[in-house]
């Protein structure tokens, strides 16, 4: 009794301590050794409940009183994220520092918020920046390139887009870092950005045409979803992408476009008198010349008209930037019709040839099919391996759906089912038929000290009866004879409850001999 008993009272205490126990929940995850430890020290001195997992890196507190912390621990500064920021200048002296000391703080500071900031990038869980910043040398006129090298641990993997994103981010900080000379690696050791001059032109061709890919792909997918049902349908696409810049320049001449630039005219006019071909120098004086009689006489007259036209002239410079779709091609694959037959059971059916051209005619016009530039477009109905479900779970509605329960809230409410559900067992497997015994002990003791007691009620039996029954019928009544049956009923009863109960008779038999005689 006094072991059940204690076992009772132990487990009705951890359910009733499980119970009142405030609901955990996640405060702060992946912490650095050092904000744990003040995060710890800030609770510990707050009097606040709080459980420390995954050694430290995870804290747990009560969750209605997670939003208070969180906005009283970012309000003293925590969590820190790891490693320096510029908070260390708060503490440093700067009267007697050396620049020494003054730049290595700076590289420490720029490097901590960099680390900072690229944790904030989803995905990515710690992150560790390494800057070369090297000196110019004396009497060198060229000073060398400063570099970067960043590990960083991520959930899952990381897109193209975002490693140029976290190359650029560090370059644009830091003063004349290229982001051809940013590396990046995983933890795992896996190279994803070298820090080699390499083409970027290249870098974002590739990343344009998987851009191109993915959006086109969603929009087939949408639009042939739509048709077939929901997760019915599978596209694929692929995209040939022309990445040559190409320059042209063309002048065109028009014939007809004639205009009138400039015009130039010049006349020369001659005329010569015959001397018999005498020349003498009274001839050649002037006012000296005699006319005697008629002179043979020469003219000559010369015009010359020159005229410069401009003609109509187009010159045009195309630039053809890379990045041109030279041919798409799409592959679509769709589930046929299911339907219940007379059994209720699904039955497949394929698709009509009908059916596959107008989705096919859909397909053509969201990617803008051209057939000059090559793009093939093929629909084909295949049965998928997987069945749809008959009965399709939607979002709860009506009150279930104002409830609104979260995973937190399902586990408690499990929790405490579980706990009276255990708490039911022990009610009728042990507590129950403990009672059940005392009372039968209890009616054992009753029918013994009843049997006791016969004899007296025996002697009063025949009185009694000769006082009920008529004085004519009294006398021919055995009395011995119904004595000796209420005896042997009494004797009979006490068997089977001694029999039944053995412990108890033999308790109470050894209790009665340990009385003192009276």
């Amino acid at each position: 009794m006094i072991a059940v008993t204690a076992a009772l009272i132990g487990f009705f205490a951890f359910v009733i301590l499980r119970v009142t126990t405030p609901q955990m929940t996640t405060l702060f995850t992946d912490l650095s050794v050092e904000d744990s430890s003040s995060i710890i020290k800030d609770l510990e001195r707050q009097g606040i409940q709080f459980e420390i997992r995954n050694e430290g890196s995870i804290i747990m507190v009560p969750k209605d009183k997670v939003t208070r912390l969180r906005m009283k621990l970012a309000e003293g500064g925590l969590p820190k994220g790891g490693g320096v920021g510029y908070e260390v200048f708060d503490k440093s002296d700067a009267l007697g520092t050396t620049s020494f000391v003054q730049n290595i703080n700076h590289l420490r500071a720029l490097e901590g918020e960099l680390a900072r900031t690229i944790r904030a990038i989803d995905r990515i869980q710690a992150a560790r920046v390494h800057l070369v910043l090297p000196e110019r040398p004396l009497f060198s006129r060229e000073a060398p390139e400063p570099s970067a090298s960043i590990v960083v641990r991520v959930r899952g993997s990381l897109e193209a887009q975002q490693i140029r994103a976290i190359r650029h981010l560090v370059a644009s900080a830091v003063n004349g870092l290229k982001p051809q000379r940013v590396s990046i690696v995983d933890e795992a050791g896996q190279l994803l950005a070298d820090g080699a001059a390499t083409d970027p032109e290249q870098a974002v061709g590739d990343e344009r045409r998987i851009s191109f890919e993915k959006r086109m792909r969603k929009q087939v997918e949408d639009i042939v979803s739509s048709v077939v049902g929901s997760g019915r349908a599978r596209v694929q696409l692929s995209a040939d992408f022309d990445f040559n810049k190409v320059t042209q320049t063309s002048d065109k001449f028009d014939p007809e476009g004639r205009v009138l630039r400039s015009s130039q005219t010049r006349e020369e006019q001659s005329m010569t008198a015959d001397n018999n071909g005498q020349v003498t120098v009274n001839n050649e004086l002037p006012g000296n010349q005699q006319n005697n009689g008629v002179a043979a006489k020469d003219q000559s007259k010369k015009t010359e008209e020159t005229n410069n036209y401009e003609i109509s002239r187009t010159t045009k410079t195309e630039v053809t930037e890379a990045g041109r779709v030279n041919r798409i091609s799409v592959a679509v694959l769709v589930d046929g019709i299911y339907s219940k037959n007379e059994k209720g059971e699904l039955a497949y059916q394929d698709r009509t040839k009908e059916q596959l051209d107008r989705i096919a005619a859909l397909v053509r016009s969201a990617i803008g099919f051209d057939q000059k530039r090559g793009d093939q477009v093929e629909v084909v109905n295949l049965r998928f391996a997987d069945a749809p479900s008959t009965a399709p779970i939607g979002e709860p509605g009506g009150f279930l759906g104002m409830l609104q329960f979260t995973k937190d809230d399902v586990m408690y409410f499990v929790e405490l089912g579980v706990m009276m559900l255990l708490g039911l067992v022990v009610l009728f497997l042990v507590i129950r038929p403990l009672v059940k015994r005392i009372l039968a002990s209890d009616e054992v003791a009753a029918a013994i000290s009843g049997v006791l007691a016969g004899p007296a009620s025996e002697e009063a039996a025949p009185a009694a009866g000769q006082a009920l029954l008529p004085g004519g019928a009294a006398s021919a009544i055995d009395v011995a004879t119904i004595q000796g049956q209420v005896h042997a009923q009494s004797v009979h009863r006490v068997g089977e409850l001694a029999e039944r109960n053995p412990n108890e008779t033999v308790a109470i038999i050894r209790q009665w001999l340990a009385e003192p005689a009276k």
